[in-house]
């Protein structure tokens, strides 16, 4: 019997779909609904268009294929075991086995299974970003867009086209309905970013069940209007309409493309047509044994995989992406002859290394009791690194003038398409190799585009103030959880900010992402300090930083008088210590508080008290110090302590102990002058030295 192309289309997606339904059966959890209406999408796009190499799988040109429906994840833990996509160690070698076995489909959503309830980046080969979240997907693959563009504007050269890749995301109406995507669709509309392409399931159905009940828009009409290219493809089963649709988004410039497809979910499943019931349950073996029946499958077979769905795959999708892997190899081989400065810093920006005398420009900040602003040195320091390492690339959410954000130096220029409509006032020149990103006042998109461009393996930093980073802190998160290091930059860190008031003062912000596991916090005390932690962030490979900063200025510490400010890659370290190495009393601080702990120190010597004073800018590089380390730091037999912080007070209780004080806010703040708002909250010498008092008092 002669197997015709169209037979094997129909086995592929039939595969793809009872995989889906027979993994989440067996997990008694998930979603089989979207996978089953969505294989043939998915089918289309990966066997004949994504230019993606199974045996290698981190191809540097390779398209990126992002599910920010994560709840889908069935479909493509199927694509990946079905195109035998290959497993890569941590040294970014392949290590030949396959990514996704049957048996990791077989314990989907089990302990240590590949398979995991949604999409995890670095878990599993072959997924390039974490998804879950709704829309966040979406908005990471913007990131991962931009960078592309940038990485060709700044290192292709004529014949040499190295970077040209596309990024296809695929969302639902949840997606669609998410602040993220709606604020980077608008972002990437406006950066003409044509090698993007969103595919959305249009198929009205939400876990409350028919969107009717909560959305009502013209998404097609929204993404025109956003800058967008909008085709439409008006049944998911339609394999030529999808060719049409994926080939125009290919052909499209100037504009990213959104593809809308009908469909209807669990799609084939008799009883369930229409119905938001297989979205997030299994459909019951009856029910399975049916729509098997339907799609003329075996009715009590389970993950069945035919020998020849997965020989057509590696004919079409292994065969194409393994060819354009080959050719792309071999011309980089050309190029590093040619280019050899340029191809070295791309082996580098893979294996997240830093180019040779990175920090050449370094210097550090004299003495000086007037000092100056955290966000102000930061400045000076990011612009200095930044001469240094090219692939350090970022903006703000259009506060760079405020955060001292922007690359000044010649040649830094301005990120954006060609003949983009600039500031007639304030001319730059505007391109995509520009390495100023603006990304307008979209806290959660700049997020999302951080860590795609991070995925990428660019080094990309993203700056607001500090109460603002509620806005990205899903973003910060999912950083945190994929190990990629973005550098969020948050300024106007305290109370500080005086008259604006509670609404722009940030209180619970900090402690709020000390909470986040994998996330480094640096709160630096100085311009020293502040140097060092750019110094540390800059060596860390898998761990997303913030960086909070103080709008007013900050002593610059005698260092001579005082302790290296290299121990801020230690997390804390004695700044100053007391008379004779024995304190009676120790006063922990961090960022501006840190000047404070000074003066208090001061006045407690002129009373006969003697303190030591020590920096904590970082609570996390501390915790991974060893015992030895952290005890000579903080002497468990000294009891006494008072930790000053013009932040909320939450958590200090691990340091101070039962028997110390913190000082720090306990409600929000207020609009006043800073003068009158640290004597409003208690950050004075005087009352410093009284909480010391009491703690030495109380441990007697």
């Amino acid at each position: 019997m002669t197997t015709t192309q169209a037979d094997l289309d129909r086995l592929a997606v039939n595969t793809i779909r009872t995989l889906a339904m027979d993994a989440v059966q067996a997990a008694n959890s998930g979603h089989p609904g979207t996978p089953m209406a969505m294989a043939p999408v998915a089918y289309e796009l990966w066997q004949n268009h994504l230019r993606f190499d199974p045996n290698d799988p981190i191809w540097p040109n390779r398209d990126r294929f992002v599910l920010s429906m994560g709840h889908a994840s069935m479909l493509l833990y199927s694509m990946l075991h079905l195109t035998q996509v290959k497993a890569v160690n941590a040294a970014y070698e392949s290590v030949g086995k396959p990514s996704v076995t049957l048996d990791d489909i077989k314990r989907f959503r089990q302990m240590d299974s590949r398979c995991a309830g949604h999409p995890e980046y670095r878990w599993t080969s072959g997924i390039e970003t974490t998804t879950g979240p709704l829309g966040q997907g979406y908005a990471t693959s913007v990131g991962m867009a931009v960078a592309g563009k940038w990485l060709a504007a700044h290192y292709n050269r004529p014949g040499f086209d190295l970077f040209g890749y596309h990024v296809y995301a695929l969302g639902g109406d949840g997606c669609m309905m998410e602040g993220a995507a709606s604020e980077a669709a608008s972002l990437a509309g406006h950066l003409k970013l044509d090698n993007l392409c969103w595919i959305y399931d249009n198929n009205k159905i939400t876990i409350e069940g028919n969107t009717g009940w909560s959305f009502s828009e013209d998404v097609a009409t929204r993404f025109v209007a956003y800058g967008w290219n909008v085709t439409r493809v008006s049944d998911a089963n339609d394999l030529e309409m999808l060719k049409r649709a994926y080939n125009l988004a290919k052909e499209t410039k100037g504009r990213p493309t959104l593809i809308i497809v009908d469909s209807h979910i669990a799609w084939g499943a008799p009883n369930l047509q229409d119905t938001h019931e297989a979205h997030g349950a299994p459909l019951g073996e009856e029910e399975i044994k049916l729509t098997k029946r339907n799609y003329g499958w075996p009715e009590d077979a389970k993950f069945r995989v035919p020998t020849e769905v997965l020989e057509h795959f590696n004919k079409g999708m292994g065969k194409r992406g393994g060819n354009l892997r080959s050719e792309w190899m071999s011309l980089y081989e050309k190029y590093k002859a040619k280019f050899p400065k340029e191809a070295d810093e791309l082996v580098r920006i893979q294996k997240r290394q830093l180019p040779d005398g990175w920090d050449k420009n370094l210097k550090p900040f004299p003495t000086d009791p007037k000092g100056l602003a955290g966000r102000d040195a930061s400045g000076k320091v990011l612009n200095a690194i930044a001469q240094s390492v090219p692939w350090l690339i970022g903006g703000s959410a259009d506060l760079a003038p405020s955060t001292k954000t922007r690359l000044t130096f010649e040649g830094a220029e301005d990120f954006g398409p060609p003949g983009l409509a600039a500031d007639p006032h304030h001319p730059t020149k505007i391109h995509f190799g520009g390495r100023n990103m603006h990304f307008g006042i979209r806290e959660i998109a700049m997020g999302a585009v951080l860590n795609g461009m991070a995925l990428t393996k660019v080094r990309p930093y993203g700056s607001g103030f500090f109460v603002f980073s509620d806005f990205s802190r899903p973003c910060i998160r999912l950083a945190a959880i994929m190990e990629i290091p973005v550098i969020y930059i948050f300024t106007h860190d305290s109370i500080g900010v005086g008259e604006d008031g509670p609404t722009h003062q940030p209180i619970e912000h900090l402690a709020s992402l000390r909470a986040i596991p994998g996330l480094i916090t640096m709160r630096p005390g100085d311009p020293n300090e502040v140097l060092e932690a750019w110094k540390t962030i800059m060596k860390m490979r898998h761990e997303p930083v913030c960086l909070v900063l103080s709008r007013q200025n900050m002593p610059t510490v005698d260092r001579t008088k005082c302790g290296s400010a290299e121990g801020v890659a230690k997390g804390a370290y004695i700044l100053s210590e007391a008379e004779g190495g024995k304190p009676d009393v120790l006063l922990m601080a961090s960022g501006t508080e840190v000047a404070l702990a000074m003066d208090s120190q001061a006045k407690l010597k002129s009373e006969g008290i003697k303190a030591r004073v020590v920096s904590m800018p970082s609570w996390e590089l501390f915790e991974h110090q060893d015992r030895e380390y952290r005890d000579s730091v903080l002497p468990p037999s000294i009891k006494a302590r008072v930790s000053i912080e013009a932040l909320s007070t939450f958590c200090w209780e691990r340091y101070v102990g039962p028997t110390g004080e913190s000082i720090g806010m306990r409600t929000f703040g207020a609009s006043a002058p800073l003068k009158e708002l640290n004597k409003k909250f208690g950050f004075t010498p005087e009352a410093v030295a009284e909480a010391a008092k009491r703690t030495i008092a109380a441990n007697r």
